[in-house]
């Protein structure tokens, strides 16, 4: 089994991914069961989103987390998938640079 890497603040900064087009910052607000959770996103729409399985089992996501999300083609009003979550130490920094200054954190 390998030791997980250990990143300074500098390095988890430096690490933050960015929105392509089609994504979304998104806040955590319940979580669902089987893979599914509930988040309010930046264009103001609350939105279900599915955690797919490369992620599943090892990322765990938790309520009031910030993460990226990409809406579906088919309902894009109401489901997404879930593409990234953020560290608390990236959370930080992007509400300190007011990038999250449309989600009620």
């Amino acid at each position: 089994m390998h030791k997980r890497e250990v990143l300074t603040e500098e390095e988890q900064i430096k690490r933050i991914k960015k929105p392509e087009p089609g994504q979304l910052y998104a806040v955590v607000t319940a979580t669902l069961g089987a893979g599914k959770l509930t988040v309010d996103c930046s264009d103001g729409k609350t939105r279900l989103a599915r955690i797919p399985g490369k992620m599943r089992k090892r990322v765990w996501i938790r309520i009031g987390d910030i993460v990226l999300v990409r809406p579906w083609e088919i309902e894009p009003d109401t489901k997404c998938d879930v593409e990234w979550r953020y560290t608390p130490t990236q959370a930080n920094h992007l509400k300190k640079t007011g990038v999250l200054k449309n989600l009620d954190i």
